[in-house]
């Protein structure tokens, strides 16, 4: 994985809805990152897997962002 594709990603999750992120299934929330990814930088099947395990084992950090975006006051 390249550096931009990674800010990409990164972007892409920041700008998806926190309860989106948060009401997805662990197994919905990659498909779903990855096809918003998609629409900007199509992406080759070894990235897509790449990106799918990446998100997979970040789960937690990404729910964790997208609750403090809910409520900030917990940070």
């Amino acid at each position: 994985m390249n550096p931009t594709t990674l800010r990409y990603l990164w972007s892409t999750i920041e700008q998806t809805q926190a309860q989106t992120l948060l009401s997805l299934s662990h197994s919905d929330l990659a498909p779903c990152l990855l096809a918003q990814l998609e629409q900007h930088k199509p992406l080759t099947v070894e990235e897509y897997n790449r990106l799918s395990v990446y998100i997979s084992l970040r789960i937690a950090l990404i729910r964790d962002l997208a609750q403090s975006r809910l409520n900030p006051q917990l940070i």
